[in-house]
């Protein structure tokens, strides 16, 4: 395997690859900054705090950032690498469906003098999925202690990250006065549970949005016509986020009325 002779010291991420059996260096990291996120404030303080006591080595919590689509959970994560990276930062993206070598990465890096996130991008899982056991271990640890220099932060459509069904809460039963959540429901809970940091994360209201679209337009003068074509987008595609902020700013970054 490539990474006990990683180049940590000049390369800030690296993505494993199951095909090499190791981690390849990510030569182009998306430059998105932390100043250009809007409408997350809440969040992006809670997760700078939580990685600076990460960084300082005093006592911090793996992360799941969940919610709707496109507001901002993945690229909080890739800012949160850029603004960081000077102070030892380093950062794994680690497919789902290649947590079951998360041990073996983990080993490899948990003597070395940079603190490391493991980066879990869309992370769910369906029934009869048993990759979820391994990244268990990593968060928590088995008979041996999780490393000190490692934690996982994990974005994710699902709050409990695994699929949630009304017949689950049916078996759930009442004793002696107290709910007993069926054994299937305590499963779903057990893994989310593991992350001490939640985030949560919603479709942006109206003026949110509209903020978003305003930080991506800085020197228009027709802020009323801007905002009647950003609305007019936003209804189209049916959500109103930083992503469909960020669609609309391709599409119109070329009108004369908007430069």
């Amino acid at each position: 395997m490539e990474s006990p002779t990683f180049d940590w010291q000049h390369t800030p991420a690296a993505v494993w690859r199951r095909h090499r059996s190791g981690l390849r260096a990510i030569r182009r990291l998306d430059p998105i900054s932390w100043d250009d996120l809007t409408g997350i404030d809440r969040q992006k303080q809670a997760l700078a705090r939580n990685t600076e006591r990460f960084l300082a080595g005093e006592p911090s919590n793996n992360a799941l950032l969940w919610g709707s689509r496109g507001t901002g959970k993945s690229s909080l994560i890739k800012a949160l690498l850029n603004r960081y990276r000077e102070q030892g930062l380093r950062m794994i993206e680690v497919d789902k469906d290649d947590l079951v070598n998360l041990p073996e990465i983990v080993d490899d890096i948990c003597d070395l003098p940079f603190r490391f996130v493991i980066f879990c991008d869309d992370l769910s899982f369906d029934v009869g999925e048993s990759g979820y056991k391994a990244l268990k271990s990593v968060l928590e640890g088995s008979l041996e202690l999780p490393p000190d220099n490692v934690r996982v932060f994990a974005t994710s459509n699902r709050r409990h990250l695994m699929p949630e069904f009304m017949s689950d809460n049916l078996k759930s039963e009442v004793r002696d006065g107290e709910l007993h959540p069926a054994e299937a429901i305590e499963e779903q809970v057990s893994l989310a549970d593991r992350f001490g940091l939640q985030l949560s994360f919603y479709p942006f209201p109206q003026d949110v949005y509209l903020q978003a679209v305003d930080a991506l337009f800085p020197n228009v003068q027709d802020r009323e016509a801007l905002h009647q074509e950003a609305i007019r987008f936003a209804t189209g595609k049916g959500v109103r986020n930083g992503r469909t902020a960020q669609q609309f700013y391709r599409q119109m970054a070329g009108d004369a009325r908007f430069i």
